[in-house]
């Protein structure tokens, strides 16, 4: 099963995208949509956040008070790390059953739609990454009219995140949300056949032949991790001789 990234940044149309590939039936791996199932109440993942930052940051009905969770947290590094070092790896172990799910049911190609995929290093695991892509001016533009917020804050919001700029250097395939929904809709349905062609005859092999599946997930994470590695190369490299 080929099993790929899709990340973007603030604004740039991940959502539209998720929702595209939805519409063709490809199945979609949400780790937002996770990150909230894993703190349900119940959850491992909850009863750990409450046994940290104490009883009172739970309503009447057991469920998370985010926005008490979220005042704790907000401005201390120190508390944010304990709080991710509780999610994160709930959220992470739920994408790996959902995958499993997948590969059970004999999918060729499953998408994980990720918002820090690159900042999480699950790039790493990825046998292909999908970057949506628009200008940080057309980014700031969407993102002020989608919050109703001024320049300065949707500009603040947009510098506390890696430039998309940055993160095209671990795209395999690059989305140009830039233009109109009838462009991303073009590039969406050649994208649908690329991934499918790309799965090939190996995901019938990988599913009767558990081995191979191993296999070819080292081999791609092998490869995926050098290629990275010579592409940030030429780009510090390009860097250095413009900075010349």
């Amino acid at each position: 099963m080929l099993v790929v990234g899709l990340t973007g940044g603030i604004a740039t149309g991940k959502s539209t995208v998720s929702n595209l590939l939805k519409a063709y039936n490809v199945p979609i791996i949400d780790a937002d949509l996770l990150a909230r199932q894993v703190v349900l109440p119940g959850t491992p993942a909850l009863r750990r956040i409450a046994e940290v930052f104490g009883q009172d940051i739970l309503l009447e009905d057991g469920t998370l008070n985010r926005p008490k969770l979220g005042s704790i947290v907000f401005g201390d590094e120190s508390k944010r790390k304990v709080l991710n070092g509780i999610v994160h790896p709930a959220v992470r172990r739920a994408m790996f059953w959902e995958m499993v799910k997948y590969w059970l049911k004999g999918e060729r190609v499953c998408v994980m739609d990720v918002p820090l995929l690159i900042e999480g290093g699950l790039w790493k695991l990825m046998g292909k990454i999908i970057v949506i892509y628009c200008s940080a001016e057309i980014q700031l533009q969407r993102l002020m009219k989608r919050d109703n917020s001024s320049r300065p804050d949707a500009s603040a919001r947009l510098n506390a995140q890696i430039p998309i700029a940055d993160k095209l250097q671990y795209a395999d395939i690059v989305l140009d949300n830039s233009g109109s929904p009838q462009d991303l809709e073009s590039q969406i349905d050649a994208l649908v056949r690329k991934l499918y062609t790309e799965a090939g005859w190996t995901w019938r092999l990988s599913w009767l032949f558990p081995p191979y599946a191993l296999f070819s997930a080292l081999s791609a994470l092998l490869w995926r991790t050098i290629k990275t590695r010579r592409r940030m190369a030429k780009h510090q490299r390009a860097a250095r001789s413009t900075n010349r």
